[in-house]
Protein backbone atom coordinates (compact mmCIF):
# COMPACT_ATOMS: atom_id res chain seq x y z
CA UNK A 1 0.00 0.00 0.00
CA UNK A 2 2.96 2.45 1.04
CA UNK A 3 4.67 1.54 -2.51
CA UNK A 4 1.44 2.08 -4.36
CA UNK A 5 0.68 6.03 -2.24
CA UNK A 6 4.18 6.84 -2.99
CA UNK A 7 3.89 5.50 -6.84
CA UNK A 8 0.65 7.86 -6.99
CA UNK A 9 2.64 10.93 -5.27
CA UNK A 10 5.25 10.78 -8.09
CA UNK A 11 2.38 10.68 -10.50
CA UNK A 12 0.76 13.82 -9.16
CA UNK A 13 4.07 15.77 -9.45
CA UNK A 14 4.19 15.02 -13.06
CA UNK A 15 2.57 17.52 -15.34
CA UNK A 16 0.65 16.94 -18.29
CA UNK A 17 1.64 18.36 -21.50
CA UNK A 18 -0.87 19.23 -24.10
CA UNK A 19 1.50 20.10 -27.33
CA UNK A 20 1.34 22.09 -30.67
CA UNK A 21 -0.12 19.54 -32.55
CA UNK A 22 -3.28 17.30 -32.49
CA UNK A 23 -2.29 13.34 -33.64
CA UNK A 24 -3.86 13.88 -37.51
CA UNK A 25 -2.21 13.99 -41.26
CA UNK A 26 -2.31 17.54 -40.40
CA UNK A 27 -0.53 17.58 -37.23
CA UNK A 28 2.15 15.35 -39.23
CA UNK A 29 3.12 17.69 -41.64
CA UNK A 30 3.12 20.40 -39.28
CA UNK A 31 5.71 18.15 -37.31
CA UNK A 32 7.48 17.58 -40.43
CA UNK A 33 7.91 21.07 -41.32
CA UNK A 34 9.26 21.95 -37.55
CA UNK A 35 11.57 19.06 -38.04
CA UNK A 36 13.28 20.22 -41.18
CA UNK A 37 13.72 24.04 -39.32
CA UNK A 38 15.18 21.94 -36.03
CA UNK A 39 17.79 20.23 -39.08
CA UNK A 40 18.49 23.59 -40.66
CA UNK A 41 18.97 25.44 -37.50
CA UNK A 42 21.41 22.93 -36.45
CA UNK A 43 22.92 22.39 -39.52
CA UNK A 44 23.31 26.25 -40.47
CA UNK A 45 24.55 26.91 -36.96
CA UNK A 46 26.78 24.52 -36.64
CA UNK A 47 28.84 25.11 -40.03
CA UNK A 48 29.04 28.69 -38.92
CA UNK A 49 30.82 27.64 -35.40
CA UNK A 50 33.30 25.67 -37.20
CA UNK A 51 33.78 27.82 -39.85
CA UNK A 52 34.17 30.51 -37.01
CA UNK A 53 36.66 28.25 -35.02
CA UNK A 54 38.53 27.31 -38.03
CA UNK A 55 39.28 30.07 -40.25
CA UNK A 56 41.12 32.63 -38.55
CA UNK A 57 39.87 35.86 -40.33
CA UNK A 58 36.92 35.40 -38.80
CA UNK A 59 39.11 35.51 -35.53
CA UNK A 60 37.56 39.00 -34.32
CA UNK A 61 34.88 40.21 -31.66
CA UNK A 62 31.77 40.58 -34.20
CA UNK A 63 32.43 36.34 -35.24
CA UNK A 64 33.10 35.59 -31.70
CA UNK A 65 29.82 37.41 -30.66
CA UNK A 66 27.60 35.49 -33.52
CA UNK A 67 29.48 31.80 -32.34
CA UNK A 68 28.05 32.18 -29.18
CA UNK A 69 24.56 32.64 -30.86
CA UNK A 70 24.68 30.37 -32.93
CA UNK A 71 25.72 28.25 -29.73
CA UNK A 72 22.37 30.15 -27.80
CA UNK A 73 20.01 28.83 -30.60
CA UNK A 74 21.48 25.22 -30.77
CA UNK A 75 20.84 24.79 -27.37
CA UNK A 76 17.69 26.21 -26.98
CA UNK A 77 15.82 24.75 -29.66
CA UNK A 78 17.28 21.31 -28.99
CA UNK A 79 15.78 21.45 -25.40
CA UNK A 80 12.20 22.15 -27.01
CA UNK A 81 12.10 20.31 -30.47
CA UNK A 82 12.84 16.87 -30.00
CA UNK A 83 10.61 16.54 -26.48
CA UNK A 84 7.78 18.05 -29.09
CA UNK A 85 8.45 15.88 -31.10
CA UNK A 86 8.81 12.81 -29.14
CA UNK A 87 5.35 13.66 -27.11
CA UNK A 88 3.94 13.63 -30.45
CA UNK A 89 4.95 9.92 -32.08
CA UNK A 90 4.86 8.98 -28.70
CA UNK A 91 1.44 9.76 -27.53
CA UNK A 92 2.77 10.20 -24.13
CA UNK A 93 2.16 13.89 -22.58
CA UNK A 94 3.54 13.47 -18.78
CA UNK A 95 6.80 15.85 -18.29
CA UNK A 96 7.94 14.89 -14.45
CA UNK A 97 8.47 17.76 -12.09
CA UNK A 98 12.39 17.72 -12.57
CA UNK A 99 11.96 17.64 -16.14
CA UNK A 100 9.90 20.57 -16.15
CA UNK A 101 12.00 22.79 -13.90
CA UNK A 102 15.47 22.37 -15.96
CA UNK A 103 13.55 22.62 -19.50
CA UNK A 104 12.50 26.04 -17.72
CA UNK A 105 15.64 26.51 -16.26
CA UNK A 106 17.75 25.87 -19.64
CA UNK A 107 15.58 28.02 -21.66
CA UNK A 108 15.44 31.00 -19.87
CA UNK A 109 19.52 30.90 -19.58
CA UNK A 110 19.40 30.89 -23.53
CA UNK A 111 16.56 33.08 -23.90
CA UNK A 112 18.06 35.66 -21.52
CA UNK A 113 21.38 35.36 -22.96
CA UNK A 114 20.59 35.85 -26.51
CA UNK A 115 18.47 38.99 -25.81
CA UNK A 116 21.31 40.60 -24.29
CA UNK A 117 23.90 39.35 -27.08
CA UNK A 118 21.67 40.53 -29.65
CA UNK A 119 22.41 44.28 -27.88
CA UNK A 120 26.20 43.56 -27.72
CA UNK A 121 26.29 42.42 -31.48
CA UNK A 122 24.49 45.70 -32.58
CA UNK A 123 26.93 47.65 -30.69
CA UNK A 124 29.76 46.07 -31.99
CA UNK A 125 28.41 46.70 -35.74
CA UNK A 126 27.93 50.76 -34.08
CA UNK A 127 31.28 50.94 -32.99
CA UNK A 128 32.88 49.16 -36.42
CA UNK A 129 31.19 51.40 -38.83
CA UNK A 130 30.30 54.65 -36.83
CA UNK A 131 33.76 54.73 -34.93
CA UNK A 132 36.23 52.57 -36.93
CA UNK A 133 39.28 54.25 -35.91
CA UNK A 134 38.31 53.66 -31.86
CA UNK A 135 36.93 50.16 -33.06
CA UNK A 136 40.49 48.10 -31.42
CA UNK A 137 40.04 50.07 -28.25
CA UNK A 138 36.33 49.58 -27.85
CA UNK A 139 35.86 46.63 -28.75
CA UNK A 140 39.09 43.87 -28.71
CA UNK A 141 38.87 40.63 -27.85
CA UNK A 142 39.04 40.85 -24.20
CA UNK A 143 36.21 43.25 -24.31
CA UNK A 144 34.10 40.69 -26.47
CA UNK A 145 35.19 37.84 -23.62
CA UNK A 146 34.05 40.38 -20.73
CA UNK A 147 30.67 41.04 -22.76
CA UNK A 148 29.51 37.52 -23.70
CA UNK A 149 30.54 36.45 -20.27
CA UNK A 150 28.59 38.94 -18.91
CA UNK A 151 25.85 37.68 -21.25
CA UNK A 152 25.60 34.17 -20.14
CA UNK A 153 25.90 35.44 -16.36
CA UNK A 154 22.95 37.69 -16.85
CA UNK A 155 20.69 34.96 -18.31
CA UNK A 156 21.52 32.43 -15.53
CA UNK A 157 21.04 34.47 -12.45
CA UNK A 158 17.58 35.80 -14.04
CA UNK A 159 17.04 31.84 -14.71
CA UNK A 160 17.83 30.57 -11.40
CA UNK A 161 15.38 33.14 -10.14
CA UNK A 162 12.41 32.88 -11.79
CA UNK A 163 12.70 29.00 -12.28
CA UNK A 164 12.85 28.75 -8.45
CA UNK A 165 9.79 30.92 -7.68
CA UNK A 166 7.65 28.69 -10.34
CA UNK A 167 9.12 25.27 -9.15
CA UNK A 168 7.29 26.44 -5.58
CA UNK A 169 4.45 27.90 -6.72
CA UNK A 170 1.87 25.77 -4.81
CA UNK A 171 -0.19 24.19 -7.83
CA UNK A 172 -3.83 23.18 -7.07
CA UNK A 173 -6.01 20.53 -8.88
CA UNK A 174 -5.02 20.17 -12.72
CA UNK A 175 -1.44 20.13 -14.15
CA UNK A 176 -2.21 20.02 -17.27
CA UNK A 177 -0.34 22.92 -19.37
CA UNK A 178 -1.31 24.14 -22.08
CA UNK A 179 1.68 24.47 -24.22
CA UNK A 180 4.45 22.83 -26.08
CA UNK A 181 6.71 23.17 -22.93
CA UNK A 182 7.52 24.27 -20.26
CA UNK A 183 6.82 27.99 -20.29
CA UNK A 184 5.95 30.06 -17.32
CA UNK A 185 3.20 32.37 -18.56
CA UNK A 186 1.40 28.89 -18.95
CA UNK A 187 2.52 27.67 -16.03
CA UNK A 188 1.29 30.88 -14.04
CA UNK A 189 -1.85 30.02 -15.19
CA UNK A 190 -2.21 26.73 -12.39
CA UNK A 191 -1.06 28.41 -9.71
CA UNK A 192 -3.85 28.48 -6.86
CA UNK A 193 -2.74 31.42 -5.22
CA UNK A 194 -2.61 35.24 -6.61
CA UNK A 195 0.86 35.81 -9.06
CA UNK A 196 0.19 39.59 -9.53
CA UNK A 197 3.19 40.32 -6.96
CA UNK A 198 5.49 38.13 -9.34
CA UNK A 199 4.10 39.06 -12.59
CA UNK A 200 5.42 42.44 -11.52
CA UNK A 201 8.88 40.74 -11.44
CA UNK A 202 8.47 39.18 -14.28
CA UNK A 203 7.63 42.76 -15.93
CA UNK A 204 10.89 43.94 -14.52
CA UNK A 205 12.90 40.59 -16.09
CA UNK A 206 11.39 41.73 -19.61
CA UNK A 207 12.31 45.20 -19.42
CA UNK A 208 16.06 44.55 -18.77
CA UNK A 209 16.50 41.44 -20.95
CA UNK A 210 13.87 42.49 -23.70
CA UNK A 211 13.20 46.57 -23.97
CA UNK A 212 16.28 47.69 -22.82
CA UNK A 213 18.32 45.53 -25.73
CA UNK A 214 15.66 46.40 -28.01
CA UNK A 215 16.32 50.01 -27.59
CA UNK A 216 20.20 49.46 -27.31
CA UNK A 217 19.43 47.73 -30.99
CA UNK A 218 17.13 50.35 -32.58
CA UNK A 219 19.61 53.57 -31.70
CA UNK A 220 22.77 51.23 -32.70
CA UNK A 221 20.88 50.56 -36.49
CA UNK A 222 19.50 53.84 -36.07
CA UNK A 223 23.34 55.55 -35.51
CA UNK A 224 24.72 53.05 -38.56
CA UNK A 225 22.02 53.65 -40.94
CA UNK A 226 22.64 57.54 -40.71
CA UNK A 227 26.04 57.05 -41.19
CA UNK A 228 25.65 55.28 -44.12
CA UNK A 229 23.48 57.87 -45.36
CA UNK A 230 26.34 60.56 -45.23
CA UNK A 231 28.22 57.64 -47.59
CA UNK A 232 28.78 58.87 -51.59
CA UNK A 233 28.77 55.38 -52.98
CA UNK A 234 25.14 54.63 -54.00
CA UNK A 235 26.03 50.75 -53.71
CA UNK A 236 27.48 51.07 -50.59
CA UNK A 237 24.28 52.37 -49.29
CA UNK A 238 22.21 50.23 -50.92
CA UNK A 239 24.00 47.07 -49.82
CA UNK A 240 24.10 48.30 -45.75
CA UNK A 241 20.12 49.23 -45.68
CA UNK A 242 19.70 46.13 -47.41
CA UNK A 243 21.81 44.12 -44.85
CA UNK A 244 20.16 46.31 -41.91
CA UNK A 245 16.59 45.79 -42.96
CA UNK A 246 16.90 42.14 -42.88
CA UNK A 247 18.92 42.21 -39.35
CA UNK A 248 16.13 44.62 -38.20
CA UNK A 249 12.84 42.49 -39.18
CA UNK A 250 14.45 39.29 -37.82
CA UNK A 251 15.08 41.79 -34.53
CA UNK A 252 11.76 42.89 -34.51
CA UNK A 253 10.30 39.66 -34.65
CA UNK A 254 12.49 38.05 -32.65
CA UNK A 255 11.80 40.83 -29.53
CA UNK A 256 8.49 41.62 -30.48
CA UNK A 257 6.93 38.11 -29.83
CA UNK A 258 8.42 37.79 -26.35
CA UNK A 259 7.34 41.08 -25.29
CA UNK A 260 3.85 40.30 -26.02
CA UNK A 261 4.50 37.12 -24.10
CA UNK A 262 6.16 38.07 -21.17
CA UNK A 263 4.87 41.88 -20.77
CA UNK A 264 1.19 41.14 -20.73
CA UNK A 265 -1.00 40.23 -17.16
CA UNK A 266 -1.50 36.61 -17.02
CA UNK A 267 -5.50 37.12 -17.55
CA UNK A 268 -5.12 38.09 -21.62
CA UNK A 269 -3.44 34.97 -22.03
CA UNK A 270 -4.67 32.77 -24.31
CA UNK A 271 -2.95 29.26 -25.02
CA UNK A 272 -3.51 29.81 -28.78
CA UNK A 273 -1.61 32.95 -28.70
CA UNK A 274 0.97 31.88 -26.77
CA UNK A 275 1.87 28.57 -28.71
CA UNK A 276 2.36 30.45 -32.26
CA UNK A 277 4.53 33.66 -30.22
CA UNK A 278 6.86 30.68 -28.86
CA UNK A 279 7.26 28.92 -32.22
CA UNK A 280 8.66 32.32 -33.52
CA UNK A 281 11.11 33.01 -30.96
CA UNK A 282 11.66 29.07 -30.22
CA UNK A 283 12.29 27.84 -34.06
CA UNK A 284 11.75 30.30 -36.51
CA UNK A 285 14.28 32.51 -35.55
CA UNK A 286 16.71 30.49 -34.93
CA UNK A 287 16.65 29.32 -38.23
CA UNK A 288 16.86 33.06 -39.27
CA UNK A 289 20.02 33.47 -37.55
CA UNK A 290 22.61 32.07 -39.69
CA UNK A 291 21.07 32.94 -42.71
CA UNK A 292 20.90 36.56 -41.78
CA UNK A 293 23.34 37.52 -39.73
CA UNK A 294 25.97 35.03 -41.85
CA UNK A 295 25.34 33.19 -44.87
CA UNK A 296 24.92 36.96 -46.32
CA UNK A 297 28.15 38.30 -45.37
CA UNK A 298 31.11 37.85 -47.48
CA UNK A 299 33.50 36.89 -45.39
CA UNK A 300 31.86 34.08 -44.04
CA UNK A 301 30.85 32.79 -47.60
CA UNK A 302 34.83 33.17 -48.26
CA UNK A 303 35.16 30.81 -45.96
CA UNK A 304 32.81 28.26 -46.47
CA UNK A 305 34.13 28.24 -50.26
CA UNK A 306 37.83 28.04 -48.79
CA UNK A 307 36.65 24.78 -46.14
CA UNK A 308 34.64 23.46 -48.84
CA UNK A 309 37.38 23.66 -50.80
CA UNK A 310 39.80 21.82 -48.25
CA UNK A 311 37.12 18.78 -48.03
CA UNK A 312 37.27 17.99 -51.91
CA UNK A 313 40.71 18.01 -51.52
CA UNK A 314 40.97 15.97 -48.92
CA UNK A 315 38.62 13.42 -50.42
CA UNK A 316 40.15 13.56 -53.82
CA UNK A 317 43.29 13.12 -52.50
CA UNK A 318 41.97 10.50 -50.35
CA UNK A 319 40.24 8.88 -53.58
CA UNK A 320 43.01 8.63 -55.85
CA UNK A 321 45.33 7.01 -53.12
CA UNK A 322 43.12 4.36 -52.73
Amino acid sequence: MREEKNQNQTFVRDFILLGLLDPNLYGFLFLTLILISFMLTIMGNTVLILLIHFDIQLHTPMYFLLRHLSLMDILNISIIVPNLASNFISGRKSITFAGCGLQIFLYLIFECAECLILATMSYDRYVAICHPLRYPVLMNHQISVLMTAGCWLGGIINSTIHTTYVLFLPFCGTRVIDHFFCEVPAMLKLSCIDTSQYEGGVFVSSVIFLLIPLSIILASYSQILRSVFHMKSMETQKKAFSTCSSHLVVVVIYYGSAIFTYMRPKSYHTPGQDKVLALTYTILTPMLNPIIYSLRNKDVLCALRKFSGKILTHRNEYFFKN
